[in-house]
């Protein structure tokens, strides 16, 4: 029997209706979420230890999710660990490498948000930028960002009562605390763009200093009576337990809009805690160091992911990686790992995120803040004052034990490896400290 030959028209018909079916059942690219706190300690949450801070979203979130205990941030303070974040190149090769805050990306730097752009995600940030000053090449909205909204250097960020600004445009708040205002913008962002993939970056400042809050704040009234000497934890309990429960309504509100099942949410903290509060909220446990430290209480951070449907709930994960792994997880998780530049640091974690294939693991990861440190495997090494102090983290996360006369071309590996991580940083124009006083265009 002869096959029947469709007119031409009902063929290119076919092809129509086709194409269009294909394009109905493409899965829709999942929203991301990116909350980086300020200063928070590795133990200020419940989920990883805290008996003093209420935290019961984000230990929901764990439990719904997977909580990692070896993850890191890119460096010990703001700026430049929000470089290694948003270009996937670790402190030796980021370009925003010190703290003033004035230091801008160049133009030419790829971030997270024009890696997604790429894909079409809708890009918004909400928090404290620190890559360069407003009106600058790098303000956030010159590197991706459709919308920034907050504050863009962070000397700025050093006060909860200033104005902010939107896409470099100032906005007054008349006294309102700037973190509310914050908040509230990353919910609007949130509604406006809840149709088409998004990407949400909330690099919120608290708990970092100063320790301020409205006396009106729910959460200052569960902490603002304890028997604690130190105001300031009280106020940092507090700030955490507020970002806690705003945690808990983003999460009522994707599941309210429909797309809870849809997005990838990370919680971080951007360095170790501040202060350590030991007696009180003991943040950094028996780690040694805290923020400007490269021992393990300043680098290393909480991190819970969840994705539902995609990540195991209940999950934890001793798979060590840090902030320049984020750009080519997202990029990988959006399609676009080809607009990653070749030469990052970074390698993905999706393997590890979705319990599937196999993950490549660091040689080595890279630190540096006035001494030189590095992590591989179960081994950390820091190199100071003309030794290299190496510590097996598997058995001391305390890093009290120096090991290195005992396992020489382990030494040896390390002092290779604070040599090599290192590479001269391109001439950049500090863009100088933030001094409230805007130029009259």
């Amino acid at each position: 029997m002869k096959p029947v030959l469709l007119p031409p028209i009902l063929s290119f018909l076919s092809l129509i209706l086709l194409s269009a079916m294909q394009v109905v059942a493409a899965p829709k690219l999942p929203n991301l979420i990116f909350i980086m706190v300020d200063d928070m300690g590795y133990h200020d949450l419940g989920c990883y230890g805290s008996k003093t801070i209420l935290t019961p979203n984000i230990d929901r979130m764990a439990k719904e999710g997977m909580r990692f205990t070896d993850c890191y941030s890119g460096d010990t303070v703001c700026a430049s660990a929000r470089s290694t974040l948003m270009t996937g190149y670790h402190k030796g090769h980021t370009p925003v490498r010190g703290n003033s805050g004035g230091v801008p990306l160049f133009p030419e730097d790829v971030t997270i948000a024009e890696v997604l752009k790429k894909a079409g995600y809708t890009t918004g940030g909400f928090g404290k930028w620190g890559l360069g000053n407003q009106g600058k090449d790098g303000a956030a909205e010159r590197q991706g960002f459709d919308l920034f909204y907050g504050y863009y250097n962070q000397w700025h960020a050093h006060t909860y009562y200033t104005h902010l600004f939107r896409n470099s445009k100032k906005v007054e708040l008349n006294g309102r605390y700037t973190h509310h205002a914050i908040y509230d913008e990353t919910i609007q962002f949130i509604k406006d763009n809840k149709d088409e993939p998004f990407f949400l970056y909330c690099p919120w400042t608290p708990p970092h200093a100063a320790y301020q809050i409205p006396e009106d704040e729910p959460a200052w009234q569960i902490y603002k009576d304890k028997p604690w000497k130190s105001k300031d934890a009280k106020v940092a309990a507090a700030m955490d337990t507020m970002m806690d429960r705003q945690v808990g309504e983003i999460t009522a509100l994707l599941k309210k809009l429909g797309i809870y099942d849809n997005t990838l949410m990370f919680f971080t903290s951007d360095n170790g805690a501040a202060k350590r509060f030991d007696g009180i909220h003991n943040s950094c446990g028996v780690m040694q160091g805290h923020k400007r430290s490269l021992n393990e209480g300043g680098i290393r951070v909480p991190m819970v992911v969840r994705w539902p449907g995609k990540i195991k709930p209940g999950s934890v994960s001793g798979h060590p990686w840090y902030f320049p792994d984020v750009m080519p997880t997202l990029a990988e998780i959006a399609g676009v790992s080809k607009e990653v530049p070749k030469d990052i640091d970074g390698i993905s974690v999706l393997p590890t995120l979705l319990g599937k294939g196999e993950q490549k693991q660091h040689e080595y990861m890279y630190w540096q803040f006035g001494v030189r440190a590095a992590r591989s495997g179960k081994w950390k090494g820091i190199g100071k004052g003309g030794h290299m102090y190496l510590y097996d983290l598997s058995k001391d996360m305390a890093e009290k034990n120096d090991v290195s006369a005992e396992h020489p071309e382990i030494t040896a590996k390390f002092k290779r490896y604070i040599i090599e991580g290192y590479r001269e940083p391109r001439s950049q124009k500090d863009d100088g400290k933030y001094t409230g006083k805007e130029k009259k265009k």
